[in-house]
């Protein structure tokens, strides 16, 4: 699961707020199912939610138990199988099942994990949300993993450049756009949580921390700026760079690059021209198939989301979950 800050922030405020928050979380799934393991949604007494476990009739009966859970201040794992079975006003068709594990959060200090998950993600590390429910006579823990953003660095301002940045906010990137044009590289055109940077496009580029978990557009307004940009970014460590252009342009570049001693390997990453064969022709369109192929290349390996049950050592009923 992407790092989900809103959700994060939210449980923080409301439990220094002296609030009661149930954590619902997708523990596993088989077969079809709404989501995926990791999903998590919030609840509070006020009815009041944040996240989503896929919607319908499982995420409405999670909702519902929950609030008695967390009246209660039980936890415990509730499962589901998705066949169609009657009882369910909407039916569940989707032929598999999954498992939602519900923990109350009912005092200040359950805030520190949030804490420590934000701090992980500022310095681009992984973490794990952990979950305990009470399972028969026993407390079992689960943890969700929770990804740090990737980073996503637009080198260019114009209409795709800004169009992917903003289509790439909602995909979960921490998304800098850099240009030479001031009047392009403003707020009012890239809003937060866009960053915006005006400067030399080489020069900044060279100048930004670009590790794995950094992703590398270019998109900017012609041959010797791509060419430039490319050049700066060609011996990085990005997971992916990608530049745009017809197959001519491409090949001019790639020769000049070559000439200046970078290796056909390096060229060979490159992902050029940019974006999944969608046939696109308008710019959100353009914007569309560069982020699907960013899309492909950030869950080509999936790593496993949820790992567990782990039994709590000396865990028992009468102890507090969380």
């Amino acid at each position: 699961m992407i790092l989900q800050l809103p959700l994060f922030e939210t449980i923080i405020r409301r439990l220094q707020a002296g609030r009661r928050i149930a954590l619902c979380a997708v523990i596993e799934t088989h077969g079809s199912a709404p989501q995926t393991p990791g999903a998590m949604l919030i609840i509070d007494e006020g009815l009041n939610t944040l996240g989503t476990l896929g919607g319908g009739c499982v995420e409405a009966e999670v909702c519902k138990q929950a609030l008695e859970m967390l009246r209660k201040g039980e936890s415990k794992l509730i499962r589901f199988d998705l066949d169609g079975s009657p009882g369910w006003d909407d039916g569940l068709h989707c032929g598999g099942g999954t498992a939602v594990a519900v923990m109350p959060l009912t005092h200040a200090a359950q805030a520190a994990q949030f804490r420590d998950l934000i701090d992980a993600a500022k310095e681009g590390r992984t973490g794990h949300v952990a979950i305990r429910v009470h399972e028969a006579d026993r407390i079992e823990e689960y943890r969700v993993l929770v990804e740090a953003e990737p980073k996503l660095i637009i080198a260019g301002a114009g209409h795709v450049g800004a169009a992917l940045a903003r289509l790439c906010v909602d995909l979960e990137f921490d998304v800098t756009v850099v240009d030479d044009r001031p009047t392009l590289v403003s707020t009012q055109r890239l809003p937060p949580p866009v960053r915006p940077l005006v400067g030399d496009i080489e020069q900044t580029l060279r100048q930004l921390p670009i590790d794995r978990n950094t992703y590398v557009v270019i998109v900017t307004r012609g041959h010797a700026h791509d060419e430039a940009a490319l050049h700066a970014v060609i011996d990085s460590a990005a997971k992916y760079v990608g530049m745009i252009g017809s197959g001519r342009k491409i090949k001019a570049v790639f020769d000049d690059l070559a000439k200046r001693g970078v290796s056909r390997e390096r060229l060979d990453r490159v992902h050029a021209p940019i974006g999944l064969a969608i046939n696109s022709i308008t710019v959100p369109e353009i914007a569309v198939s560069i982020a699907a192929e960013l899309i492909s290349v950030r869950r080509e390996h999936r790593p496993k989301l949820v790992e567990g049950p782990f039994a709590v050592a000396g865990g028992n009923k009468s102890e507090e979950v969380g």
